[in-house]
């Protein structure tokens, strides 16, 4: 993790903003401090501020009302992949999002799952495929496979435990949700890779898009201490709900 001496000045202020925002200082549809009140509480610069302040505007957590100021959003984005959320979660900063389970199979492994969860060429991998929908329109196509059993057996008992046992009756979670629900008390890691590419033909049959039509591919891998346990392939074409992602640098 990259230390807060090595961030820029206006990155860490946008962050104690954005905390504050989350933690509810600044609850959503409130009006921010003016400039020299909030500078002054803060302890920094106007031109400062006033450059963070830019920044969470730019972000969605900030917008400027004429004759009001500054206030926080109705809808905060949510904190994006440095944070291991379910994706259904970071998708439903603007109302909910229902996942429909379209496969839960057993497969050997691809040339994908080779990579990044390092299975062997006999491995048997849970693969789940999800669509994601938000107001009745397709938002994301999900593709999820978990480490091999015996791997998941060491590095995570509780994931293994939770995918023999399945989702309560009635729900279709994601495997990251499953993931997430069994990871109490474990430190998970995760990278993703985000690439625009075309939906093709039978993603497009299954998000009701047209093959050519754009999309943005979030690719993801999930550890626990070295060991990957969880990959996984997002497509989300264009008109989607908005995926907050947070970045450091």
């Amino acid at each position: 993790m990259v230390s807060v001496e090595q961030r820029r000045p206006v990155v860490v202020l946008y962050e104690r903003i954005a905390d504050a925002i989350h933690a509810g200082t600044y609850p959503p549809g409130s009006t921010l401090p003016s400039e020299p009140r909030l500078a002054a509480e803060l302890g920094v610069s106007r031109p400062a501020l006033r450059e963070a302040l830019l920044l969470l505007q730019e972000d969605g957590l900030v917008t400027v009302r004429r004759g009001v100021g500054r206030t926080v959003s109705d809808r905060p984005p949510r904190r994006g992949f440095e944070h291991v959320r379910p994706l259904e979660e970071l998708l439903g900063t603007a109302g909910p999002v229902r996942v429909r389970a379209l496969l839960r199979t057993i497969e050997e492994p691809t040339d994908f799952t080779t990579q990044h969860l390092l299975a062997p060429a006999r491995a048997r991998l849970r693969f789940w495929e999800s669509l994601l929908t938000a107001d009745g329109h397709a938002a994301a196509l999900s593709q999820e496979w978990a480490a091999d059993e015996e791997v998941l057996a060491t590095a995570h008992p509780a994931f293994a435990e939770a995918l023999r046992s399945g989702p309560a009756p009635g729900t279709a979670p994601s495997m990251l949700a499953v993931l997430a629900a069994a990871s109490r008390g474990v430190q998970l890691t995760a990278h993703s890779g985000i690439t625009a590419t075309l939906v093709g033909q039978r993603r497009g049959e299954q998000l009701g898009r047209p093959a050519d039509t754009p999309a943005v591919l979030v690719t993801q891998v999930v550890r626990v201490g070295g060991t990957p346990v969880l990959a996984a392939k997002h497509m989300l074409p264009t008109g989607a709900a908005p995926l907050p992602v947070l970045q450091s640098n």
